[in-house]
């Protein structure tokens, strides 16, 4: 809404911003952050969704109206807050733990210790890629900073990367950057995080975890790569909690996803870069939002439809009335993680992963009254599937009818589902990780290798 705010004050016309009680530090920080700190904002007392018709009519009338007119009346002072340093500034010298406390303060870290950037550390990140250190992959809302490769590696060093990491690094920040993928949604209430995908032989060559814990902190690539997202999303974009990222609980979940090659080979499944369009000898990174994660979901036997069924129960149980906002923006891309050892039971069965979409699509269903009602907490207002997907290319299951009680599906698509492979070979657990809609919807990026990789990598391992 602020946004939409400035259009109208750019047009002339003098505009007040709404804002509940606990959206008003974020509501601050994003006019600093979008260049307009004069924008007014009128203050609701509360929480919307928790009081009465009655209550609410009276802060309207006894409180937001009177805010509201004494804002249009009123100059906004903002403090001037320091200039920041250019890129290549030392911003501090000291021992390790002032360099701690400096960046602590400054809200340059996420409350562990960082590696201390120095001017060294970040020349070897810089050295393991071919694109120039200058070179700008795009700008990253809210706070609308160039996400630059030289920034890249000084974060990269801080969530104490290797140096050879730097093209998946790299990888990971375009796709941020891709308007599709939202970033400027990532403050928003859910308090999703953001979870790294990484497919193809950069896997094996930099030692990602792909097996028993490998969703775990320990493996220096899985661990210290999901560092490095969300402290980019920090110091880069500027998504601090508080301010410009209101996040109302959050997730707690950073551990970068590495898919198993030569399990996947095995059973003769496509890749999951290849599902998302790329060939088998790329290596891929992808980037999408988790907002909530399933239990451990357990198959047995050898019918295919018997291992299917807890994963379909255990979607339909995570998802539940949330799917209401993959409906209303069109947008829902679940992702199972599913042990070798459950993936060999559906292939040894004929199945391929278009066989456990469609069976999940067929049978993941909720109510649709269930759905409505729900709307009513998340958007503050009830949607109505049937008119609701009368303006999207739905399944005519979602629009056949307007019977509360008719059950609908919790997904959009027999496409919607991705499945990688990886996790205890010798276990039969999948798990289940939700988007968040258009939110941090699943974006890839090629990795894109420095000349004399493969023999640089190979010296590298030998250290």
């Amino acid at each position: 809404m602020l946004r939409a705010a400035k259009a109208v004050e750019d047009a002339g016309v003098p505009a007040v911003t709404i804002v509940s009680s606990g959206f008003m530090a974020q509501a601050r920080a994003i006019r600093k952050a979008i260049g307009a700190p004069d924008l007014q904002i009128a203050e609701y007392p509360g929480v919307i969704p928790l009081d009465s018709p009655a209550q609410f009519e009276e802060k309207v009338r006894t409180v937001l109206l009177r805010s509201a007119l004494e804002n249009l009346r009123t100059e906004v002072v903002e403090t001037k807050t320091a200039a920041e340093p250019f890129p290549e500034d030392i911003v501090f010298r000291g021992n390790f733990d002032e360099v701690q406390e400096f960046f602590h303060t400054r809200e340059w870290s996420d409350g562990a210790a960082i590696v201390p950037p120095t001017s060294e550390r970040v020349e070897a990140f810089l050295r393991w890629t071919d694109y120039d250190r200058n070179k700008v992959l795009g700008v990253l809302a809210p706070e609308y900073r160039e996400a630059s490769v030289l920034s890249v590696a000084v974060n990269g060093v801080m969530a104490g990367c290797r140096p050879e990491y730097m093209p998946v690094l790299i990888a990971a920040v375009e796709a941020i950057c891709d308007p599709h993928f939202r970033i400027e949604d990532a403050g928003s209430t859910p308090g999703w995080e953001p979870m790294i995908v990484v497919s193809g032989a950069v896997v094996d060559q930099l030692g990602f975890n792909t097996e028993v814990g490998s969703m775990r902190v320990g493996r220096r690539a899985n661990t210290s790569i999901g560092r490095f997202l969300r402290l980019y999303f920090r110091n880069v974009a500027g998504l601090r909690p508080g301010g410009t990222d209101k996040g109302s609980i959050g997730l707690g979940f950073n551990v970068a996803m590495a898919e198993n090659e030569k399990a996947v080979v095995e059973l003769g499944w496509p890749s999951h870069r290849e599902d998302r369009g790329y060939t088998r000898e790329d290596s891929v990174v992808t980037v999408r939002s988790v907002l909530a994660i399933s239990p451990p979901v357990y198959s047995a036997g050898t019918d295919p439809k018997d291992l299917a069924w807890p994963i379909v129960n255990n979607l339909a149980g995570t998802t539940w009335g949330w799917f209401i906002t993959g409906l209303y923006f069109n947008q829902w891309h679940p992702l199972i993680l599913m042990s070798p050892s459950v993936a060999g039971g559906f292939a040894r069965a004929g199945w391929s992963k278009n066989d456990i979409r469609k069976f999940l699509f067929d049978n993941a269903r909720i109510d649709a009254g269930t759905l409505e009602r729900y709307s009513e907490a998340v958007f503050g207002n009830r949607i109505v599937i049937s008119e609701l997907a009368k303006h999207a290319k739905f399944d005519p299951l979602f629009t056949g009818s307007s019977d509360l009680a008719r059950r609908v599906p919790m997904l959009l698509n027999e496409a919607s589902t991705d499945i990688v492979v990886g996790g205890d070979p010798a276990r039969n657990q999948s798990k289940i990780y939700l988007n968040n809609q258009e939110q941090g919807a699943p974006v890839s990026r090629k990795v894109a290798l420095p000349v004399g990789w493969n023999e640089r990598i190979a010296a590298a391992g030998q250290r």
